[in-house]
């Protein structure tokens, strides 16, 4: 929010646009006014500037705000490489994990966007919406990440182009506020977006994404921001205008992670990856295993088979508290974590256990990070849709049970969902979510939607509710002087 951050951007749109070569060294609202907002290519350009920086967020941040203090993830064999300080939930006014600057950062490129395309000449009166349709949906995502993780926050809505204090050291929005705001832009979005067809490709914002993005932000404030019945209905009316697109449930649950298979029908949305590029997916590098952690006395050649290449920093390992609720003829289960066992004095015994759902890709002998992050799928849309009829009085069992069909292939009739009543179901909707979900940064904030994060996190027993927020780092504070730490730190 501060200069340097325009600086940042400023620089960043320069490696994307073909029409920007030469950066003069003149005050930031000239070089952003006059220099640079002249054409469709500098407009296309920042676009790709928003969804690198995007992409940036979650290597790493995205993830360990989503997931990283659940239950899913705890120590591995080795060091924790100080991913500790999330799972065994140890944040602090002093140690508060990554800041939201980032994201503002993001928040800055949309609000660029949407100040100056409008001024542009296109050629393509659609691509010009299209811009515009995806500044707003990439407004309201990043003000929903923050508020999820942060509560109120500073509700910044124009660039922040000078030193005014007026914009700069703004006070915090309550929560309230920030989802009228992030509802506004999605409408918005929507009204620029009216092809309910994927784009080539499904990295970047679509109609359906949005739609998907809204179901969400309804489900949140109609459960935990007084909006009720009636912002749960308008969830579930966007998601039935998710399931219009060409989206399904694959048949085969580990094929909607593999590397070749990429963008496929059951993605809605995804932040793509590649290996020639210098951003990788880095939080999932810390969940495989390489050589130096590898079982010399493993001697099971099945197992060797499974993780191949090795290559990671193995600092966090799924915990058995999460592994041990899947049972052995749910087909996600080996598709999401592998367990390495060794024999010690004639004894079977467990040694380790590693990720399978995003472990990357072998190039030249080499396991490189470069999987797709996936925001939204269809199976998260569907176990969505179980949650707001649940909400609402309605029977989930079609959600449910499509979803377990395919988690249990032959041995579905063991696993046939019926409903009982709306606690009973919203926990076996949680739990279908925790196995569905896994490691796909989303079981933090399912837990607080679903009020449960202090009973089902063991390092959350006996914290205080104001916790559930993270802590404002210091650094914020000291930039942001109208901004107050959050309770409970």
């Amino acid at each position: 929010m501060k200069i340097k951050i325009i600086i940042k951007y400023l620089l960043m749109v320069g490696l994307f646009s073909t029409s920007c070569n030469k950066m003069d060294l003149e005050p930031i609202s000239t070089i952003s006014e006059k220099s640079f907002w002249k054409s469709e290519n500098d407009a296309t350009g920042a676009l790709n500037g928003l969804y690198f920086h995007m992409r940036s967020v979650s290597s790493q941040n995205l993830y360990l705000w989503g997931e990283g203090r659940s239950e899913i993830l705890g120590s591995s064999i080795t060091a924790s490489q100080g991913y500790d300080i999330y799972y065994n939930n140890a944040l602090n006014a002093t140690v508060t994990g990554p800041n939201w600057q980032s994201m503002y950062l993001i928040v800055h490129d949309a609000n660029l966007l949407i100040k100056n395309v409008p001024n542009i000449q296109f050629t393509n009166e659609k691509n010009k919406n299209s811009i515009l349709g995806q500044a707003y949906a990439t407004r309201a995502w990043a003000y929903f990440v923050m508020s999820k993780t942060w509560g109120g926050l500073p509700l910044v809505l124009e660039p922040t182009t000078g030193n005014d204090p007026e914009r700069v050291n703004q006070k915090k929005s309550t929560q309230i506020e920030v989802f009228k705001s992030i509802k506004d832009d999605i409408e918005i979005s929507l009204t620029y977006l009216t092809d309910a067809e994927f784009p080539q490709g499904k990295n970047v914002w679509s109609r359906p994404a949005v739609q998907a993005l809204k179901a969400e932000v309804y489900l949140w404030s109609g459960k935990l921001l007084q909006g009720g019945e009636n912002d749960v209905r308008i969830a579930l009316a966007a998601i039935q205008e998710v399931k219009l697109s060409k989206v399904v449930l694959l048949p085969n649950f580990s094929d909607v992670f593999s590397p070749s298979n990429e963008n496929n029908q059951e993605i809605i949305f995804s932040l793509s990856y590649n290996s020639l590029e210098p951003t990788r997916s880095t939080i999932f590098n810390w969940m495989y295993a390489n050589d130096g952690y590898f079982p010399a006395n493993l001697t099971d050649s099945e197992t060797k088979l499974a993780l191949g290449v090795l290559g990671g920093g193995y600092g966090i390992a799924p915990t058995a508290i999460v592994r041990n609720q899947f049972t052995t003829d749910d087909l996600r289960r080996n598709a999401t974590f592998l367990e390495i066992y060794v024999t010690q004095d004639g004894i079977k015994k467990i040694h380790s256990s590693v990720n399978m759902k995003f472990r990357g890709v072998v190039v030249n002998g080499a396991r490189e990070y470069t999987n797709d992050y996936i925001l939204f799928r269809y199976a998260d849309i569907l176990l969505m849709k179980a949650e707001a009829k649940n909400y609402l009085n309605q029977d989930p069992t079609e959600e449910i049970n499509i979803i377990r069909k395919r988690a249990y292939g032959p041995a579905y009739q063991n696993h046939v969902f019926v409903n009982t009543n709306k606690v009973q179901n919203d926990a076996e909707i949680l739990k279908e979510r925790l196995f569905e979900m896994m490691f796909e940064g989303k079981r933090w904030w399912d837990l607080i939607r679903f009020n449960k994060a202090i009973e089902l996190v063991p390092s959350m027993k006996g914290k205080p509710v104001e916790q559930l927020l993270w802590p404002i780092s210091q650094e914020t504070l000291s930039l942001e002087p109208g901004v107050e730490q959050n309770p409970g730190y």
